[in-house]
């Protein structure tokens, strides 16, 4: 497993996040040295938390460490994007939540998102010409920004890892962790 000691990593999510594809990811990142930060715009209904989703049904209420609003786009170096149906759509529409993520792109600072979250990269347009997965549904909406969707459990396009669903979530961890790990080798250089 690769060493992230020193990394700073966001998570970004709101209300509606598929929960596992939050902890899962946050778990695996900080048991890797990882500095992780849950992100999230203001206005949720819960101050300083967001609502979790087991698929249809609520899950946890999660603490967020920081308010986007207050976040720079320079302190953070990698991004990850849960799912959940609810919480990209919400996403997408916040206008400083685009610009955030599209900042990781405009960088060079590696992303990954599982399931819905590639909606936000859509908005951002970073999928364009880039190998993709994610929940079927999305499909349509990713070749119709230009992103080339494959079905596969994770598929990794440079800095970009993208995963289907909660069961790819090994898969995912794995991959996104070597991609955050070799972004610290760069920096270190």
């Amino acid at each position: 497993m690769a060493d992230l000691k020193g990394l700073k990593i966001a998570i970004l999510a709101t209300d509606g996040f598929e929960q596992v594809e939050l902890t899962e990811p946050q778990k695996a990142l900080k048991a890797a040295g990882a500095e992780v930060s849950v992100v999230s715009p203001e206005g949720t209904r819960m101050p300083g938390k967001i609502q979790g989703m087991n698929h249809a049904d609520l899950g946890d209420q999660i603490a967020v460490d920081q308010a986007l609003e207050s976040v720079r786009r320079d302190q953070f170096d990698a991004l990850v994007l849960p799912g959940g149906v609810a919480n990209p759509d919400y996403l997408r529409v916040n206008k400083q939540a685009v610009a955030f993520v599209k900042s990781f792109g405009d960088l060079g600072k590696p992303i990954a998102a599982i399931c819905h979250g590639p909606w936000t990269l859509i908005e951002a347009d970073l999928v364009r010409g880039r190998k993709v997965t994610s929940w079927p549904s999305l499909q349509t909406d990713l070749r119709n920004a230009g992103a080339m969707w494959v079905d596969e459990a994770v598929v990794r396009d440079g800095g970009l890892v993208t995963s289907r669903k909660p069961d790819d979530l090994p898969a995912f961890c794995k991959e996104a962790i070597a991609l955050f790990g070799e972004s610290r080798q760069r920096k270190a250089a």
